[in-house]
């Protein structure tokens, strides 16, 4: 493709306002406000922004004071003005919103788009865009409360020219992220593998707590150490819209395949533990040997190099000790100590007891069951959350006391069974909901969850930002001192 570009591609936040392009950005909700903010600060002086019309005198009141950043009427405006365009929208709309607005996309422009799941995406930026504008799409893989610093930035150069990229990394510079390269197929394997099942996990859980009625914080029985970021990332989850994770899901195919196959984890782990408890010596064995199992399956790599004197490990875990996540906890603990070694136990906090993590059992059993290795992906486009939860899980399963404890407790102890039912039902119901392509019912699940919880979003989101940026500053820190030896 030889269409040239409107401005020079060597262009920066800092050159004079005339050399500079203009960005459009179709959609202002929360993650194209963040966009707007930073391209803004960053010296980028002609960002033109639109929301629907009739929030057009909104919009205009919420950026009067910002010289730098200029509402428009509608996306025609903005398409026919700007010469790098984000279309910020739902996948569930992306189809009609470019139709409306991508014919009127001016000569040699660059598009992209901000969906969390690009096969939408892709057809329409294929349907309904001019042959003479070129595409370049990203997706920044965190919320807009999470710092962008750091973050993987996907971005998927489909249909234009070296200078093209060159542009688009100019103007996404301010968000400081790391770039991540691939093809939209790549984008929505990478995106299925790294949050599907992750955020099945957490709305599981949510609602589950939801229909039980009760923030399992405050019984004084999940608090500390995992069962922290269980809480904060569930509450974290459920304080974003809903149609942040609903096109994910019901989009990617191969989400699809993924959500429906934790709930089937989540059933069959849960019908041993019945079987098991019972007095079922045969369900007990088939229990443990499948939890083994996926330990090995995931883990196997990490657990070998662990346990053969003198080979070193092919990586290190994830999350930090315990005692730095209980800083974090809605819950009161009064652990004191962080393991010093992957077998270590951990001080339990007031009222703890062991629980059987049936959300993070069943979620390593749905990778191993798929052929899924969740450090493929781990370094190219892992998000906050799920590098998190991969974490917690490294925790569970690297630790022979603590895995043996879980296990023990879902085959033997009955006071968390009620909780572990609500969460099976949830979990079906989730994936029963994803199978039926049903945005309309997805909201209604989400909100209705959502209203339960709406009450502690303010707490769980100041200490769940404190939470993810403490670990992952801790992990940077790991990393340098590593590379220094």
């Amino acid at each position: 493709m030889n269409l040239p570009i409107n401005v020079s591609p060597t262009v920066s936040a800092s050159s004079p306002k005339h050399e500079q392009p203009t960005i459009g950005l179709i959609g202002m909700g929360a993650m194209g406000r963040m966009y707007a903010k930073y391209l803004a600060e960053a010296g980028w002086q002609k960002i033109h922004v639109c929301d629907l019309p009739e929030r057009f005198e909104k919009l205009k009141e919420d950026y009067a004071g910002t010289p730098n950043i200029h509402p428009m009427r509608d996306g025609h405006a903005v398409s026919r003005s700007s010469d790098f365009i984000v279309y910020s929208v739902e996948a569930e709309y992306i189809d009609r919103v470019v139709a409306e607005y991508g014919p009127s996309t001016k000569m040699n422009a660059i598009v992209a788009g901000q969906t969390s799941v690009k096969a939408p995406e892709r057809q329409a930026f294929e349907a309904h865009l001019p042959q003479d504008v070129h595409i370049v799409s990203c997706h920044s893989l965190h919320g807009p409360g999470v710092s962008p610093v750091g973050q993987p930035l996907v971005l998927i150069k489909h249909r234009g020219t070296d200078d093209a990229l060159t542009l688009v990394e100019s103007i996404l510079s301010p968000l400081k992220s790391r770039f991540v390269y691939l093809s939209y197929e790549e984008h929505d394997s990478v995106t299925a593998n790294t949050q599907a099942v992750t955020h099945a996990a957490f709305l599981s859980m949510g609602t589950a707590w939801a229909c039980s009625q009760s923030y399992p914080w405050e019984q004084g029985l999940y608090v500390g150490g995992i069962e922290t970021v269980k809480v904060n990332l569930t509450l974290r989850i459920f304080s974003n819209a809903w149609h942040v994770y609903a096109g994910l899901a019901i989009l990617n195919p191969s989400a699809r395949v993924q959500i429906d196959q934790y709930a089937k984890s989540t059933s069959d782990l849960f019908k041993l533990m019945l079987k098991g408890g019972a007095g079922s010596q045969s369900a007990v064995k088939e229990f443990r040997e499948r939890i083994q199992w996926a330990r090995e399956t995931v883990f196997g790599e990490w657990t070998a190099a662990n346990n053969t004197p003198g080979k070193r490990k092919s990586r290190r875990p994830i999350l930090l000790s315990a005692s730095i996540l209980d800083r974090f906890s809605l819950g009161i603990s009064n652990s004191t100590g962080s393991p010093t070694d992957t077998d270590a136990t951990l001080t339990p906090p007031s009222k703890y007891r062991p629980n059987s993590h049936l959300s993070l059992l069943a979620m390593v059993d749905c990778w191993a069951h798929l052929g899924i290795n969740p450090y493929h992906h781990l370094s190219v486009a892992a998000t906050p959350l799920f590098r998190l939860f991969l974490g917690v899980a490294e925790h569970l399963f690297l630790s022979t006391s603590l895995l043996n404890s879980a296990m023990d407790s879902a085959l033997h102890h009955n006071w968390h069974r009620s909780d572990d039912l609500e969460f099976v039902v949830a979990a079906r119901g989730w994936s029963q909901c994803v199978s039926f392509g049903s945005f309309d019912l997805y909201r209604r699940r989400f909100e209705e969850t959502r209203t339960f919880f709406e009450a502690r979003f303010d707490e769980a989101g100041k200490l769940g930002s404190e939470m993810i940026k403490a670990v992952m500053e801790s992990e940077m820190e790991r990393e340098e001192s590593e590379q220094e030896v």
